[in-house]
């Protein structure tokens, strides 16, 4: 009771500078208060002006047309990857090279992965001759009205590897990304500035290191293609 009092009391003090309506509200919020109801508050809710109301379901209705457009973008994406993907699927089919090929494709983009017998000889970087007809085959899947970003990663097994060529499976898988990728960019519809390559050695393993077949499939070539929506993950 001294508290509402109190607040009463202040309120008359400064009645003068409150307008006649907002004055109202709070001498109807004392008495219910008094007659132990809860009191008409509205004058203290912090409800928006109309204006604000407006601007705030405005900036809604903006960040969803926003999202919506993005998705349909990525959607669209996605489907021109897994055309791409179709196409290298159809090709490894036709050429009944499964057991050294496969594509994966998720939305960070397309990966398609290639087994070192396919491409090199044991402990070499020169593409041999009779896989020069794949890299052609694989670089016309990779042509696109709107060129995508690519990397080309070499990767090897655990076997060290020290000759007079490569003093490491670093610069031995260093040196297939970068001969596989110059192959790929003999064809001119593709754009060398999109392409990067680079080795990891034998610290990318894809399967244990300790069988033969383990290490035959680390022994790979990975082609890597970003979606042209990468921004937006």
């Amino acid at each position: 009771m001294l508290t509402l009092l109190f607040a009463l009391f202040i309120v008359l003090f400064a009645m003068s500078s409150i307008d006649a309506a907002k004055f109202k509200q709070m001498a109807v919020a004392f008495r219910s208060e008094l007659a132990g109801g809860t009191g008409n508050k509205e004058f203290l809710s912090d409800q928006k002006p109309k204006e604000e109301k407006e601007l705030s379901a405005s900036s809604l209705e903006s960040e969803k047309i926003k999202k919506d457009a993005e998705a349909e973008v990525k959607k669209q994406e996605m489907n021109e990857l897994k055309a791409v993907q179709k196409g290298i699927d159809k090709y490894i089919e036709e050429k009944q090279l499964s057991s050294s090929f496969k594509t994966d494709l998720t939305e960070k983009g397309l990966m398609v992965t290639i087994l070192e017998n396919v491409l090199f000889d044991s402990g070499k970087a020169d593409v041999k001759l009779e896989s020069l007809g794949i890299a052609k085959e694989m670089s016309n899947l990779l042509v696109s009205a709107s060129p995508r970003e690519i990397t080309v990663s070499g990767h090897t097994d655990t076997v060290p590897i020290a000759n007079a060529q490569f003093a490491s499976n670093w610069e031995l898988s260093t040196q297939r990304a970068v001969n596989f990728m110059q192959v790929l960019l003999q064809n001119k519809d593709l754009q060398p500035e999109k392409f990067s390559a680079i080795g990891y050695g034998e610290y990318r393993s894809i399967a244990p290191n300790d069988t033969p077949e383990g290490k035959a499939k680390n022994r790979r070539v990975e082609v890597f293609i970003l979606p042209l929506t990468r921004n937006m993950q």
